[in-house]
């Protein structure tokens, strides 16, 4: 950041708002700064914002001009570590770079952010605030975790296949022969036996469906696999619960298998409708799509990466996921329902993570986020985008 030497000097006063700049000298930076795909913003005495890029007004959700009329006081606590990190750079000079913060406001909400602050040699008291939003990067880190969970289930699946199911065959056709010739209270026990023989293979075949069974893959209508699913749930999951849909109409399609995004969406959907419905009050859930750049994930084995623009989300307002489970949310078997067998959500992450995709949960009380960042592919070609 030594290179941005050439901003000019500005006076900043007492009441913390920037003054006059030099109006040649701020084209050039300005220019240079709304090239950076991160949020950057400048510091002055006083802690006032003197200039922000481009990417920092989408950050902040505020306008380069709003930002520029008000101290950096009006975005963050005065007690936050960011204040802090402004006067180390201040008192010791070079770079300094703080992890994990949170930066929150009615207007935006940002966790897991890390701050790098630089000082401006010929200008005293400047400081250049870099900001990156983490949150991607631990998303792909996640996908990791639940790609290797759903495997560990696939191998146990298949292990369980052939050592039990056939076993249990034979205790069960045992049980049943049992049942005909003891008495009454025995009759009891060979039920038992053969009912809980039927529980294990019903377990079994459950983590069957983790097994890497290749499917077929084409260009998929998100919109038309959504439409499919908003008929399914209201006719059965969700039958109640209003739901919304707000679509960008000009998607291109999905490069996917169709069935296999029905499940997950479905899925997705009913675990919205028992959110709402299991609080005891009324919501709603929404059903969105659009089209954002700047998320690409690295192909393993290709060296290439894979673009990841299509958006799509499941939005409750139900009462939100709870902290402690949120970040286990896709592992096996975990689960908060009486009757839930918590491989959902597992088997939701791994058919995401095989179309090449990614899966991100957001929650705070009165709002559950799902997003799912799917590939594309062009109709012209068939190739994944």
């Amino acid at each position: 950041m030594r290179g941005m030497n050439h901003l000019a000097p500005r006076s900043v006063s007492r009441d913390g708002v920037s003054g006059a700049v030099a109006q040649e000298r701020i084209p050039e930076a300005a220019l240079l700064l709304d090239c950076l795909p991160a949020p950057v913003m400048l510091i002055g005495a006083g802690d006032a914002i003197l200039t922000v890029n481009s990417a920092a007004e989408m950050f902040f959700a505020r306008s380069r001009a709003q930002l520029k009329r008000e101290p950096l006081s009006d975005l963050v606590p005065p007690d936050h570590p960011l204040f802090l990190l402004l006067r180390q750079v201040r008192e010791i000079g070079g770079s300094v770079t703080e992890h994990g913060l949170v930066l929150s406001t009615p207007r935006f909400q940002h966790d897991g952010v890390s701050v790098q602050g630089s000082d401006v040699p010929d200008f005293p008291g400047q400081v250049l605030l870099v900001f990156q939003d983490e949150s991607a990067a631990k998303a792909l880190d996640r996908q990791l975790t639940f790609r290797s969970a759903a495997r560990s289930v696939a191998g146990m699946a298949a292990i369980l296949a052939h050592e039990v199911k056939n076993p249990l065959s034979g205790i069960r056709g045992a049980a049943q022969l049992l049942e005909g010739s003891v008495g009454e209270t025995d009759r009891e026990l060979a039920v038992l036996i053969r009912d809980e023989a039927d529980r294990i293979r019903s377990l079994v075949e459950r983590m069957e469906i983790f097994n890497e069974k290749p499917v077929g893959r084409r260009p998929v209508n998100i919109h038309r696999v959504l439409e499919h699913v908003r008929t399914l749930a209201e006719n059965g999951v969700a039958s109640g619960v209003p739901i919304v849909e707000s679509y960008d109409p000009s998607l291109p399609p999905v490069w996917g298998n169709r069935d296999e995004l029905v499940q997950v969406l479905l899925n997705l959907v009913k675990n919205a409708a028992e959110a709402i419905t299991g609080a005891g009050g009324s919501g709603t859930i929404t059903l969105a799509t659009a089209y954002r750049q700047g998320i690409r994930l690295a192909v393993p084995g290709t060296g290439q990466r894979r673009h990841l623009p299509l958006l799509v989300t499941i939005r409750d307002t139900g009462p939100g996921i709870s902290e402690t489970v949120r970040p286990h949310l896709f592992e096996p078997f975990l689960t908060t329902k009486a009757a839930g067998s918590g491989l959902g959500l597992a088997l939701a992450g791994k058919i995401v993570n095989d179309h090449g995709g990614i899966i991100e949960v957001e929650s705070r009380p009165g709002c559950t986020e799902v997003s799912l960042h799917l590939p594309v592919v062009t109709e012209e070609t068939g190739a994944v985008a």
